[in-house]
């Protein structure tokens, strides 16, 4: 099996190879490149009434829906290489998950599992797609399989099979309708929508959420990510087809049922100024730390309309003044490797052991979930992580599997040299909160440096993750976004407009 795996893959490098040169040779013999393709799809993944919602550390059901939940897809295609950009309306999106799916599109249309990105928008109220997986603690003592599968938040074993089955039909689909397109590449600007939740505080350390107003606040512990990086594909006769949206904000606007959150309005503002089928691809961008809640205001929380009202809005500006061209080259590249999760204290799991047994059916969430991580990291004391980067002419999709703080973004952004580099926040798989090395000195602390079953990689993981992204990104050429033909000089002025003053 393995010999036949090695094979498969050189085959794949030597045709890839060939591909390369085919195209070399063309612009050497002043032959024009193959257009450049792009297609679009959607699919319906809107969880059924009753079902488990995930992102608490205890179950909580949805018995109506507000707005339906998604799966988006862009497929770009230069005639040599083909990308899957895939958005997902889901809180996470779970590492094996995302391995069937690879290799299901593989198999049904080809594109490469390393040229597959798929994003989790981080909407807090999707479906059943986390936080415990099938099976997960079935290695584990009765008193931890109960605290993990009747006292947390579960994946639903068939919602998950449902999501792999429409992510394969969104991608495939939109393969099916790559088309000639006009592309673009561009962002712009959104700072009213987006607030670091974190802050210094008057005591040396850091709280998240630490109250409206709180007087003993200093300051922000960190900035926000204001970019709205924005990619659109035109067909030849000028209508959108779709566009990837990146924009860096938790996705807990409140929502009354099963809903994509603001992303649903960043849609529909999209929508009504560009076309009613155009298609929003969105991926969330490095927003750990970054929520829609200003606790500096004195006024109540900004809503769903709000938020993504206003990121579609820029969307929106964005693509009407984005010029138009090719977006070659596409590339795509993968790093797989282990970190090790950080053990709780042996003292600390000992007693809330003890605590456990006192009342099993009324354990306090903490003490819950160091015996859930006590037992995850008996079975497996290394998280399999990934980080990716998709080239898309002169942007990159950079990838991680983390709810990952903003200033990580910031410094993949300041040391890439593309001028367009979009951050992608729970792609691929999902570790949990990755707080800054700051975050968790001696002034830190706050919600995402707890240890839990959720959030306990060891505290170089953003470092690592950062330089292998940094890594994968220096290992490509990035192009220039397209711009329309310079128009000459002109020494003739307009005949009504030179002239002197009239002034009687």
């Amino acid at each position: 099996m393995m010999a036949a795996h090695f094979r498969r893959r050189r085959a794949i490098a030597v045709l890839l190879v060939l591909a390369v040169t085919m195209l070399a040779r063309r612009a050497v013999a002043g032959e024009p490149a193959p257009p450049f393709k792009a297609g679009f799809a959607e699919t319906d993944i809107t969880p059924g009434e009753g079902m488990e919602k995930p992102g608490g550390y205890h179950k909580s059901f949805v018995r109506r829906t507000q707005d339906p939940c998604k799966v988006r897809a862009a497929v770009f295609d230069d005639g040599a290489t083909r990308v899957a950009l895939v958005g997902i309306d889901a809180l996470i999106v779970p590492r094996q998950l995302v391995k069937a799916v690879r290799k299901d599109i593989g198999a049904q249309c080809g594109i490469e599992p390393e040229a597959v990105l798929i994003g989790a928008s981080h909407s807090h109220s999707s479906g059943p797609v986390g936080m415990v997986q099938p099976g997960e603690y079935d290695h584990a003592s009765d008193l931890v399989k109960k605290l993990a599968y009747e006292h947390s938040s579960c994946a639903d074993p068939k919602y998950l099979e449902r999501v792999q089955k429409e992510i394969v039909n969104a991608v495939c689909q939109a393969d099916k309708n790559r088309v000639e397109a006009a592309c673009g590449a561009d962002s712009g600007h959104e700072d009213k929508v987006a607030f670091n939740r974190r802050f210094r505080m008057k005591n040396g350390l850091t709280f998240t959420h630490p109250g409206k107003r709180n007087p003993d606040i200093v300051e922000p512990a960190a900035p926000i990510d204001p970019e709205v990086g924005v990619i659109g594909a035109w067909d030849t006769t000028g209508k959108l087809l779709g566009c990837v949206v990146n924009y860096a904000n938790h996705g807990t606007t409140g929502a009354g049922g099963w809903s994509a959150n603001w992303i649903y309005y960043m849609e529909q503002v999209i929508r009504g100024s560009m076309g009613d089928d155009v298609i929003v691809v969105f991926l969330n961008g490095d927003c750990g730390d970054i929520t829609q809640v200003d606790n500096l205001s004195p006024y109540p929380n900004i809503d769903g309309p709000i938020v993504g009202g206003r990121v579609g809005a820029e969307a929106v500006k964005v693509l009407l003044s984005m010029h138009r061209g090719s977006l070659a080259p596409l590339d795509a590249k993968v790093k797989v490797w282990n970190i090790k999760r950080r053990p709780p204290n042996p003292e600390k799991v000992k007693s809330c052991l003890e605590e456990a047994k006192k009342n099993p059916d009324r354990v306090p969430t903490w003490t819950k979930e160091t015996l859930m991580l006590d037992a995850l990291i008996a079975n497996e004391p290394e998280v399999e992580v990934e980080v990716q980067a998709v080239q898309v002419g002169p942007a990159v999709f950079v990838t991680n599997e983390a709810e990952m703080f903003v200033e990580y973004g910031l410094e993949l952004k300041e040391k890439s040299q593309f001028e367009f580099t979009f951050p992608v926040e729970l792609a691929n798989g999902c570790v949990g909160y990755i707080p800054s090395e700051e975050a968790m000195g001696p002034h830190g602390g706050g919600y995402e440096t707890r240890l839990t079953s959720y959030s306990n990689l060891e505290i170089t993981a953003g470092r690592q993750m950062l330089d292998a992204g940094l890594e994968l990104v220096g290992q490509m050429t990035p192009s220039k976004a397209p711009t329309p033909k310079e128009i000459p000089p002109s020494n003739k002025p307009w005949s009504y407009g030179s002239v002197p003053p009239e002034l009687e």
